[in-house]
């Protein structure tokens, strides 16, 4: 049983190959369920975003598990292999692992800190579970991985900082004003980014929203999305008046808000600060706007600079992040490590030892006086029956390991066994009574002597203990 993750991204390819490798929502049960169908595949999750699309998988074997997955994504996505295979990347065990845990964590995005791909990570897992693709492995897995990516966010401060110029907005908007709640935004031209920032301020608290364009048509659609009132492009200063937060972002030439208007406007306001926003290139509106007392403008230059200061103070985070993922995949590979069968079939073994010599002692607080040979032979009988008890589910198991979800047979025996706590502290040996320590264990007896107590236990328990 293997962990592996597939997946190419905005690292390794162009967007016209990632376009042609995702899998929207309404296609992952069917894709899912064609995946866990090739042989070597036990378990999947697929996380398909717009940066991203990854193949999460327990296989058989390392080789055939990554020949079947491209195999599946060649017949699904109707691709060519030589066309695919340069964009894949792989990653296997501990550094799958490590991989889904900095994933989760937003530490392998574009943007370091950014929030949906936890959300993204949680709709991947869930598609995948309701699709009965995943089994106990990824089920932990995907778990731990979504337990990780919410410890990283509370305990550092990864996301706090705005890395986008929107965002930065928004924060440069809190420092002006105690609140946004209550508070007016008019944007200036009807461009992508202004409608992404006012949706940043919306989601703040900011209520009303004014939206100008030289196109009124234009105005009207954004503000109808907005849910706001579009007005005349005539009435830029009448309206500021009644704003506490500008936006401009127009393909003007020349300024279309300079300081003898702003000037005015301030005198209607009686002074209430004002806050402007220029991310039009060139400037919307003169620098010398910023001189007003209780006018504070900023340009996309002052934006970026919180970026980079922010992206700054990210990195940092970041490192921090990585000490929690290293030692959160350590306690991960911990737990795998428990399904692998020998360490199982050792802890097992011990398991029954360490009863077999606590009945032991209470039935010889019961007899008294009893020979060196009866010891032996008590030893002897109580070994014989837990080895014939223990030998056919051991070689059972032996045989089930080798198999596609041979590892699900090593679970269950540990559930009903009780056998977690003890593989994850390493298997400690049982301690054995003092009273039957003389008599050594199992272990100790070399084969022959163990057949031959063996023997002479079944001797003397047809004929009587007392023999």
């Amino acid at each position: 049983m293997h962990i592996i993750a597939t997946g190419l991204s905005h690292k390794t390819a162009p967007i016209e190959v990632r376009e042609k490798v995702s899998f929207p929502e309404d296609r992952l049960p069917d894709a899912l369920e064609c995946l866990v169908g090739y042989p070597s595949v036990s378990e999947s999750v697929i996380l398909s975003t717009c940066n991203r699309t990854e193949i999460y998988s327990v296989v058989a074997g390392v080789e055939e598990g990554k020949a079947d997955i491209i195999d599946f994504l060649c017949e699904y996505q109707d691709l060519k292999r030589n066309a695919l295979e340069k964009y894949l990347y792989f990653h296997e065990g501990p550094s799958a692992v490590h991989h889904v845990f900095r994933v989760a964590s937003s530490l392998d995005s574009m943007v370091v800190g950014e929030a949906q791909i936890l959300g993204q990570v949680k709709e991947a897992y869930t598609s995948a579970y309701e699709a009965q693709a995943t089994s106990a492995v990824l089920n932990k897995l995907f778990r731990h991985a979504l337990q990780v990516g919410k410890r990283v966010r509370t305990e550092t401060e990864i996301g706090e900082s705005a890395v986008s110029i929107s965002y930065a907005a928004v924060e440069l908007a809190k420092r002006v004003f105690e609140s946004l709640e209550g508070r007016t935004v008019l944007v200036v031209g009807a461009g992508e980014m202004s409608e992404l920032t006012v949706k940043h301020l919306i989601a703040n608290g900011v209520t009303k929203v004014l939206v100008t364009n030289r196109t009124f048509k234009r105005a009207k659609e954004l503000a109808d999305g907005l849910g706001g009132e579009a007005i005349k492009f005539d009435d830029i200063i009448e309206s500021m008046a009644r704003a506490d937060i500008l936006i401009s972002s127009t393909a003007s030439p020349d300024f279309v808000i300079d300081k003898s208007e702003v000037a005015t406007v301030m005198h209607r306001r009686r002074n209430k600060p004002i806050f402007l926003i220029d991310i039009a290139l060139p400037r919307d509106i003169d620098p010398e706007v910023g001189n007003l007392y209780n006018v504070f403008l900023y340009d996309i230059d002052d934006l970026q600079s919180v970026v980079q200061s922010n992206l700054a103070e990210r990195a940092r985070a970041a490192h921090l992040c990585e000490g929690i993922v290293e030692r959160e995949v350590a306690d991960f590979i911990s737990w795998i490590s428990t399904l692998e069968v020998v360490p199982t079939i050792s802890t097992l073994k011990e398991r029954a030892e360490s009863i077999r010599l606590l009945e032991l002692e209470k039935a010889l607080k019961r007899f008294k006086d009893l020979s060196e040979d009866e010891l032996s032979v008590l030893n002897a009988l109580t070994t014989g029956i837990v080895n014939k008890l223990l030998h056919e589910p051991i070689v059972r198991l032996k045989e089930c390991a080798n198999q596609k979800d041979g590892y699900l047979y090593i679970e269950s025996l540990r559930h009903l066994f009780d056998l977690e706590s003890r593989l994850l502290q390493g298997g400690k040996t049982s301690e054995v009574p003092r009273s039957v320590k003389s008599l050594g264990t199992v272990a100790d007896c070399p084969d022959g002597e163990r057949h031959a107590l063996d023997r002479q236990a079944e001797q003397r328990v047809s004929g009587g203990i007392e023999g």
